[in-house]
């Protein structure tokens, strides 16, 4: 297999992964639909630079992090699962409301991004995608590591813009019909959280299960 057949098939299983709707997702449309676009943009450029920490991650877990996966698989599940449980608890026990300017400052913005880069850095489902597939497409053959980790890196993150980014955008212009009713806007914000609770028990209990 030449290199490019290699870097194609790993760009099909990354779309893949990330287009499958998860906690990132989740946490994106939530931001976005509460925030508006710009929340939701500042959540998907946290998740892209957890990206970015991911591919570190998985350049290095080639040589080394492959021996502890059986011993921290299982507690970096549950860890996942409770900081998405805990966000969302928060948005079903929260009664928001949206004015025409929506609650979209810089400081709501900062908070979206820094919950986004915490998001995608405990996102179990990112782990086993680099712990599994990592390995499998870097190889010394091809060049050096560092230069092969880049390129996935970046295409990575540019996977991410493009699908995180345009459903924030779609969900941000969603919300301004939301403007006008603000009881379907506190219940768009709980069924998002509601959302992300769910599959936070989904991944708990996954976890629990490969114990």
């Amino acid at each position: 297999m030449s290199y490019g057949e290699n870097l194609w098939l790993f760009f099909v299983l990354l779309f893949g992964i990330i287009a499958v709707p998860g906690m990132d997702m989740l946490f994106v449309l939530a931001n976005a639909l509460t925030g508006g676009s710009n929340r939701g943009l500042a959540a998907t450029a946290g998740i892209m630079l957890g990206g970015a920490v991911h591919t570190l991650n998985g350049a290095i877990g080639v040589g080394l992090l492959m021996h502890f996966v059986p011993i921290l698989f299982t507690p970096l599940l549950i860890a996942g699962a409770a900081y998405m449980a805990y966000i969302g608890i928060s948005l079903m026990r929260s009664s928001i409301t949206v004015g025409d300017n929506g609650p979209t400052g810089s400081r709501s913005a900062w908070k979206a991004f820094r919950q986004g880069l915490v998001t995608c850095l405990i996102n179990p489902k990112a782990y086993l995608f680099i712990l599994a597939v990592y390995p499998q497409f870097l190889k010394p053959a091809y060049g050096p590591i560092w230069m092969q980790a880049t390129i996935m890196g970046l295409l990575t993150v540019a996977t991410q813009a493009a699908i995180y980014g345009g459903l924030a955008v779609t969900a941000g212009r969603s919300r301004q019909m939301l403007v006008a009713n603000p009881r379907a806007t506190v219940l768009a914000g709980r069924m998002a959280g509601l959302l992300l609770f769910v599959v936070s028990i989904f991944t708990a209990w996954e976890g629990l299960r490969a114990a």
